[in-house]
Order: structure tokens, then sequence, then C-alpha cells
């Protein structure tokens, strides 16, 4: 595979630190990316997402979720209360994990559930009004109203 230097782009640009950031992020020779636990991202409307996270054999007091630099980090630390018990098979995995999603700027996690062996976390993105589109009134130049514009100029 080929790796890529962005020095150049660090050198030659200003405020674009997020995008090269993300460039170096997705682009590292990191390829034990973790598949525990699995999940889903769905968008649930025009701005809102949901992640699910299958998190069976986890309480609610054994997950926690946390925003930290534009960054969702979900973690789980099961208790060891299996010591007294015997498996003869051990099929559901209760390993700890931490799993990190990176936010889009202006998204903000509004709430978080856990039910079924499911944690479903509810992101908005929340666009200021500064940064949506807005229409610009186009008004016609009359020869009449010209030359009163003209005469108040002088």
């Amino acid at each position: 595979m080929r790796t890529f230097d962005f020095a150049p782009l660090h050198r030659a640009t200003v405020g674009f630190d997020q995008i090269a950031d993300l460039m170096d992020r997705v682009l590292s020779n990191d390829v034990s990316q973790p598949s525990y636990p699995p999940y889903n991202i769905e968008k649930t409307d025009a701005d809102s997402y949901r992640i699910s996270i299958a998190v069976a054999g986890f309480s609610e007091a054994d997950l926690s979720v946390e925003v930290k630099e534009h960054a969702l980090v979900v973690s789980a630390r099961k208790a060891e209360a299996d010591e007294d018990r015997t498996f003869l098979h051990r099929g559901i995995a209760t390993r700890a994990f931490e799993r990190r999603f990176t936010l889009a700027d202006h998204v903000r996690v509004t709430g978080a559930s856990h039910a079924d062996g499911m944690l479903h976390i509810d992101l908005q993105r929340e666009v200021p009004e500064a940064l949506k589109p807005r229409r610009i009134e186009i008004s016609s130049a009359t020869p009449q109203r010209a030359e009163l514009e003209a005469q108040k100029v002088n």
C-alpha cells in the first residue's frame, strides 16, 4: 500500500487542521480495527442519527458513554462476578471494550438508552444560522431609481 506524506498540506494551509487529522487517522496503518462489539449507524431523519451497539451481558452500570474532543467514546467494563461459576460453553462475550466514533462539527449527543441488550445513542446535527444557506433578494435598478441615487450622492 502507498503511504502519503501530508507535510506539504500542513505547511500550505491554515485552519484545515481537522481535515488533515482526519486524513491521518483514515490512512494510518492500524489494520487491527476492532470488530467487537458489532454496531449499526442509521440516519433517522434529515439531521438525526442513531448508533446502536450490541452490548449483551452488560448492565447500564457497566457502560460508559462520553464525548471528548469531537469523539464519542463508548466503553464497558464487566465486574468479575463469574469466578464462582463453571461454564461448559461460553459463547456470550462480555469482555471489556472501548469504541470511538469521530463526530463532525455541530453534531451533539442528545441521549442514550439501554434496552434488550442494545445501547442506542441518539445524535443531532445542529447547523448554526450563520452557516445555513440564505436567499439574497435581487432588486432591479430602474432608470428613475438610478437617477435618484445619483442625485443623493451629489
